[in-house]
C-alpha cells in the first residue's frame, strides 16, 4: 500500500503540491497570528510590569490599554503627595496610534521624564531626556528594531516627526516616550492626563493607602498596578473570539482544499479502482490507501507551514519589530488541524470510491 501511495504522489506532483499548500496554509494561519497576539500581548505585560509605582489613580476607562483618554486634572498630583504614605505622584498620558511603518500599533507616553525615571530606576544610556514639543525618547529594544539612533525622525500620530533625543533602559511601559506638556499639546488636553503613577513610602501597605486616597479624593477610580497589568491579554477586546475564529477558518480551508484534491483523484482514478476491486481489494483497502495518501500530503503540508511560519515570523520581527512567542499548546493546534483536515476531507472520497461498482468503474471513460 505505501508503494502505491507514494506512487501516486509522484504520478500527480502538482496537485499534490497544491493540497500540501492548503494544508500549510492553515497551519500558517494559526501560528503566524497566535503567535503574534501571544508575543505582543507578553512584550507589553514584560514591560507593564516594570512599572514600580504601587497605586494607578483615575477617572474610568482611562487603564483601557487600548484607548487614548486624557480626562484627570493633572492637579490631583498635589493632593496625592499631601496624602499619608504617598512618596511621589506622577501624571502620565498614554496614546495609542499607527505603527510608524503603518503595520501594527505604536503606544506613546506623555510623561515628566526626570520624575517617572526616578520612579522606575530608569536612566539614559544616550542622549537626553525630551525637552521639546517635537522630541521623544525610545528604549534601547525600540532603537535597535528600528535602527534609531540620537537624532534621527520618528513619524508618530499620523505623520507627524519627532526628533529622538535619547535612549532609556530599561524598558518600562510604552517603548516611545515624550514630554507630558508635548503631549497635552498633540492632544489639545491642557492640564490633563490619563491617570497618575502612584508610588508609596512603604509598597506593603497599598492597600491601606489606597483605601485612605478613595476617602480622600472620592469619585476616582483607585487601582492596584498589579491588578491593572496582570493580563494584558484580556484587555484587548474579543481577542480570544478572533483566536478561535482564525482556528476554525484554518481547519474549513484544510478540509476543503484535502477534499476538493483527493475528489478529483478519485474521479481520474475510476478505472484503477475498479481495476482494484475486480482482483479483490476490500473497501478498507481502497479507503486505507486513499486515507494514507491524505495523511502523508498532511504531513507535508505540516512541514512547510511551520517551516513557512518561522521563517515570516523571523523576518517580521527583524523588520518590523514586532515579537512573535510560538506556543506548544497552539503547535499542537495546527497540528491537529493540519492532520484532522486531511483525513475528515478525504474521508468521503474514500467511501465514495470504496463503494464504486467494479464494472461500472471499469467501462468509466
Amino acid at each position: 500500500m505505501d508503494n502505491l501511495v507514494t506512487a501516486n504522489i509522484r504520478q500527480r506532483p502538482v496537485r499534490a503540491m497544491v493540497s500540501a499548500a492548503g494544508v500549510a496554509l492553515g497551519v500558517c494561519l494559526v501560528m503566524l497570528f497566535t503567535g503574534l497576539s501571544r508575543g505582543m500581548s507578553n512584550d507589553l505585560q514584560r514591560r507593564s510590569s516594570n512599572i514600580r509605582s504601587e497605586i494607578i489613580f483615575t477617572r474610568a476607562g482611562s487603564t483601557d490599554l487600548t484607548s487614548s483618554t486624557a480626562n484627570l486634572s493633572v492637579k490631583y498630583a498635589d493632593e496625592l503627595l499631601k496624602i499619608e504614605g504617598v512618596e511621589s505622584a506622577v501624571p502620565s498620558i498614554r496614546y495609542v496610534s499607527q505603527g510608524g511603518r503603518g503595520f501594527g500599533f505604536e503606544q506613546v507616553e506623555g510623561v515628566d521624564w526626570e520624575p517617572f525615571a526616578r520612579m522606575n530606576d530608569m536612566r539614559l544610556v544616550k542622549g537626553r531626556p525630551p525637552q521639546g514639543l517635537n522630541e521623544v525618547v525610545v528604549d534601547e529594544t525600540k532603537a535597535r528594531n528600528n535602527s534609531l539612533k540620537v537624532g534621527d525622525t520618528l513619524k508618530l500620530f499620523g505623520n507627524q516627526d519627532y526628533s529622538v533625543s535619547g535612549i532609556y533602559t530599561p524598558e518600562a511601559g510604552p517603548r516611545v516616550k515624550m514630554s507630558l506638556a508635548a503631549m497635552q499639546d498633540a492632544l489639545e488636553a491642557p492640564g490633563k492626563c490619563s491617570w497618575i503613577y502612584v508610588k508609596l513610602r512603604k509598597p506593603d501597605e497599598e492597600v491601606a493607602v489606597a483605601r485612605r486616597l478613595d476617602e480622600t479624593l472620592p469619585g476616582n477610580k483607585i487601582q492596584l498596578t498589579r491588578d491593572v497589568f496582570t493580563n494584558v491579554e484580556k484587555s484587548i477586546p474579543y481577542l480570544g473570539v478572533f483566536l478561535r475564529t482564525l482556528v476554525v477558518l484554518a481547519a474549513i480551508v484544510s478540509t476543503l482544499v484535502v477534499m476538493l484534491a483527493m475528489y478529483t483523484t478519485i474521479t481520474e482514478r475510476t478505472r484503477e479502482i475498479g481495476i482494484l476491486k475486480a482482483l479483490g481489494a476490500s473497501r478498507g483497502y481502497i479507503v486505507g490507501a486513499i486515507e494514507k495518501e491524505a495523511v502523508f500530503i498532511s504531513v507535508l503540508g505540516l512541514v512547510a507551514g511551520f517551516a513557512a511560519s518561522f521563517v515570516a515570523g523571523y523576518l517580521i520581527e527583524r523588520s518590523y519589530g514586532l515579537p512573535f512567542e510560538y506556543s506548544w499548546r497552539w503547535a499542537l493546534t495546527a497540528t491537529l488541524i493540519g492532520l484532522g483536515g486531511g483525513i475528515l476531507g478525504a474521508l468521503y472520497p474514500a467511501l465514495r470510491a470504496a463503494n464504486l461498482d467494479p464494472v461500472n468503474a471499469l467501462s468509466y471513460e
